[in-house]
């Protein structure tokens, strides 16, 4: 396969760039009159005109039951299907046959949003929240444990549903 060149002349005689200098400066005069969309974020996170998406995919949390212990089942398709590897599941038994994770770990740092482990969980255990405030001090805090996890509140995700393309 060729590639294409464009050949570009040059002008051939002597070129004002006043025409194109005014153009520019009668743009930035509009947009000094327009009103200002500057939003002072951490006292103001939303706006009328401006709001996070429901959609948006942050910080995993891990649902619990009526009894305050996770919905998990320990069955390890989160972990299989995660295309990051990042999530770490350690399944366990109790004495009456149930199911449960011994250890669940999520690398916040490896993990890139996708939603496949909310999506693959039978139980609807973890989902992805709408949460993107995510500083630390130190890299071993975005390493979530079963009981951070579970101490999270903030809102969950609802992932795009095929049936509706435009998300309306």
């Amino acid at each position: 396969m060729a590639i294409g060149v464009k050949v570009m002349k040059r002008p051939e005689r002597q070129v004002s760039y006043v025409r194109a200098t005014l153009k520019g400066m009668a743009l930035t005069f509009k947009h000094m009159f327009e009103p200002r969309v500057t939003m002072q974020y951490p006292e103001q996170k939303s706006t009328p005109d401006w709001s996070l998406s429901q959609r948006w995919r942050g910080t995993h949390r891990m649902l619990t039951d009526e009894q305050g212990r996770s919905k998990c089942v320990a069955c390890g398709l989160c972990p299989q299907i995660c295309p990051a590897n990042c999530i770490k599941l350690v399944p366990g038994e109790d004495e009456h046959g149930n199911r449960y994770p011994l250890i669940y770990e999520i690398d916040e740092f490896r993990c890139i949003f996708c939603g496949y482990c909310q999506e693959v969980c039978p139980e609807e255990a973890i989902h992805v929240g709408v949460h993107f405030e995510n500083s630390e001090y130190s890299r071993g805090r975005f390493v979530y444990d079963l009981e951070r996890l579970q101490s999270q509140t903030h809102a969950v995700s609802t992932l795009w549903d095929p049936s509706d393309p435009r998300g309306e």
